[in-house]
């Protein structure tokens, strides 16, 4: 259960604040939903509150997790597949899971891959997804500007 004020994750949305709790009626069916800030696109989403196991929202990560973060970001990247789809296919499972350290990868091993041989549309819309996911959780994680953070992230893939 989270309270108004929790900063949380949405796994493929990213993270935000509860702004409130509020009851609402959608298709004849009453329920409680957590209504969420999005720092990065500034946008407000509902999600269930019956549906928070499912949809896997998670409390933003601490200090400790956000070096381990940065850690797998300035690692380079680690082996994938040269099949495109199994490599689309694992990288979205990656990004689904709501995991930061999995979405880290994600952001390490595409940006690696686009300084190699380039990214196709689909896949530079995945990176473009996972860096704003990353990003929004480091945001509110460290208390820092949005600008600040995507400073960081360029200093380490530089």
């Amino acid at each position: 259960m989270f309270n108004v004020g929790d900063k949380v994750v949405y796994p493929m949305h990213g993270a935000g604040v509860i702004e409130a709790i509020e009851e609402k009626e959608i298709l004849g069916k009453k329920s409680k939903y957590y209504i969420m800030r999005m720092p990065i696109g500034n946008m407000k989403v509902m999600v269930p509150m019956d549906n928070v196991q499912d949809v896997g929202l998670r409390r933003v990560v601490g200090n400790k997790d956000i070096s381990k973060v940065m850690d797998i970001l300035s690692n380079g990247g680690s082996e994938m597949s040269s099949n495109w789809n199994r490599r689309y296919k694992k990288n979205l499972e990656k990004i689904k899971s709501g995991n930061i350290f999995e979405v880290a990868e994600v952001v390490t091993n595409l940006m690696a891959r686009e300084k190699e041989k380039g990214l196709s549309t689909g896949e530079r819309k995945m990176l473009e997804n996972a860096r704003r996911i990353l990003t929004s959780e480091i945001v509110l994680s460290q208390g820092k500007e949005e600008e600040q953070v995507e400073s960081m992230l360029e200093a380490v893939f530089a």
